[in-house]
């Protein structure tokens, strides 16, 4: 599903006016969030989902410019379908994705093989369609984690992708520039997605994190959007990981 023009520019005063912002995985958690706060700092949107009527239910709140339902990580159809927009956009955010938490014993080479070269795919299909398509000191802006940097058992591949995204980030922000190029990595953040990981687990991991964390209370969707906003009006920011998790890497294991 695709539809093209779907609103209208915004014409809104605020940090983003006058600037349209591409979410990848805009229609859930953090990828939503940050597309309602696009919205109030006067931006306008372009949304991609993989699910067409969760795709369908952001577009009647936000009114994007238009939206796509397909697989992000069918890179050849993200890079093409981004570097077939009309004109330049200002920032690419790209929250597909989930970690791959599986015990050595239970693991498939080739499961493996694949999570890991699909995440860094990801990123090298957008990087490659953001070299024309998006403004100078615009960004592209991709969501990685910080669980895999603490080994453990079954952390194998997430350690591996969680280790490769902030070296694959600043040498893209050398290749691309004067396109910037960041990593968000979130700690636990309460999303639909954290819920399905968790299932019946969900609020004792919240209380947990209540009680342990620094911030005393559990890091949302809200926090790490308004931390993409941030780092896409900031144009001095590029080639960095932003940790965002509450304190939690401070914690003893």
């Amino acid at each position: 599903m695709e539809s093209v023009m779907a609103g209208e520019p915004s014409g809104a005063h605020g940090e983003l006016a006058g600037q349209t912002v591409v979410v990848v995985g805009g229609s859930a958690g953090i990828g939503l969030e940050t597309a309602r706060q696009v919205r109030a700092a006067g931006g306008d949107l372009v949304l991609v989902a993989r699910n067409a009527e969760r795709l369908r239910r952001a577009a009647d709140e936000l009114h994007p410019l238009s939206t796509a339902a397909f697989d992000a990580q069918d890179t050849a159809r993200l890079e093409g379908f981004l570097g077939e927009l009309p004109g330049r956009v200002d920032h690419v955010l790209v929250t597909a994705g989930s970690p791959s938490y599986t015990p050595l014993g239970e693991l498939d080479p080739a499961d493996a093989a694949r999570d890991f070269g699909t995440r860094l795919a990801v990123m090298l299909a957008v990087a490659r369609a953001g070299r024309e398509k998006v403004r100078a000191g615009g960004t592209l802006l991709f969501i990685g984690g910080t669980g895999g940097r603490r080994p453990a058992p079954g952390m194998a591949v997430a350690g591996a992708v969680t280790a490769a995204l902030p070296a694959l980030t600043a040498n893209l922000a050398l290749e691309i520039a004067p396109v910037r190029v960041n990593l968000i990595a979130a700690g636990f953040v309460d999303t639909p997605l954290s819920a399905a990981l968790l299932g019946d687990r969900l609020e004792e991991r919240r209380e947990e994190l209540r009680r342990t964390l620094p911030i005393g209370r559990v890091v949302g969707p809200a926090d790490v959007a308004a931390l993409a906003v941030h780092i896409m009006v900031n144009d001095a920011l590029t080639g960095a990981t932003y940790d965002i998790d509450g304190g939690q890497q401070l914690l003893a294991h």
